[in-house]
């Protein structure tokens, strides 16, 4: 599975010596912040106080908005001649639909609204346990609403996600298409959850190399975020949803993460169904290492991609 998907992929190449030294020092540091995180809320509270001492984004303008009962920020690169208001990327941060927060995120949302040339709208949508599914689908499909009440055109809108994020970008847009509404221009997926079954391979295969996810974790999120609700109910899993007519879709995923075949699955799924899909499968790389520019170079090197993705889709290109 994993060699015929990521042969219709983009290469990204081996993985260098010095990155294999920089990922062991952050799976260091993650070990060390979520040791004896066990419930919800302490792993909340471990992955704020690790994020805590990530830098924030430098050279970006910050506006609080009220996206509709929403709590967001709207960021854009602190350009005299930034246009804001033409482009934007909707950004819904992951953490296991429980935990994550416009701080945590801050620093990959700058450095994208920066390298794209683009407004962000980074959303604090309502976590579990607190708030159950699909309350996290609904504050972000009313985000990306809000901004098409606000004057951003839908084909200069993109959608993206990391972990949960991923899933609740994707099921925002799939809601979207059954509503006969307007799409984004596309759709960025970070090592999203799409089948919270949990019933790929790789959620074995990788046991022993994801050090930040796994099953029984998964098991735990779908129990709280779900309830009674199947996990494999296309409205809460996409992997189970008709990708038919879904716009341009990037999926990126580390190799060794237990979330590999979600990715790969699901860009066979879309593939299949007509869907134009790019998926990068990164060596070495663990979940959410996105969030790490400052401890990773491969961080900065799929940003860049993530944003040169979003400048091809965008129907008004940033001028140069």
């Amino acid at each position: 599975m994993l060699l015929a998907s990521a042969a219709v992929g983009r290469d990204i190449g081996p993985q260098s010596p010095a990155s294999r030294e920089q990922v062991e020092k952050l799976v260091g540091l993650w070990k060390d912040h979520f040791a004896g995180a066990d419930s919800l809320q302490q792993r909340r509270t471990a992955f704020r106080t690790l994020m805590e001492t990530m830098p924030g984004p430098t050279r970006i303008q910050v506006r609080q908005v009220d996206a509709d009962g929403v709590d967001a920020e709207l960021m854009w690169p602190a350009r005299l001649h930034h246009p804001i208001g033409q482009r934007v990327i909707l950004y819904i941060h992951g953490g296991g639909f429980s935990s994550g927060s416009i701080r945590t995120h801050s620093l990959l949302a700058g450095s994208l609204a920066k390298a794209a040339s683009s407004d962000i709208l980074l959303i604090d949508y309502r976590l579990m346990p607190e708030y159950g599914y699909p309350a996290q689908i609904n504050d972000a499909l009313t985000a990306y609403r809000w901004l098409l009440d606000n004057g951003y055109r839908s084909e200069n809108v993109i959608v993206a996600g990391d972990g949960a994020g991923g899933n609740i970008a994707i099921e925002t847009v799939l809601r979207q298409m059954q509503a006969a509404k307007p799409l984004p221009a596309a759709v960025i997926a970070l090592s999203p959850i799409t089948d919270l079954a949990a019933t790929g391979g790789s959620m074995s295969s990788n046991a022993g190399s994801d050090p930040l996810v796994g099953k029984d974790w998964i098991e735990t999120l779908r129990k709280t975020y779900l309830r009674s609700r199947s996990p494999t109910d296309p409205q809460a899993s996409p992997l189970y949803a008709d990708m038919t007519g879904f716009p341009p879709l990037l999926l990126q995923v580390g190799s060794g993460e237990v979330l590999l075949d979600d990715t790969l699955r699901l860009a066979d799924k879309a593939r299949q169904a007509g869907v134009d899909v790019t998926t990068e499968v990164w060596p070495g790389m663990p979940h959410q290492w996105q969030l790490f520019p400052s401890l990773l170079d491969d961080a900065d090197r799929s940003s860049q991609n993530i944003a040169e993705f979003a400048i091809r889709h965008f129907a008004d290109k940033p001028q140069e």
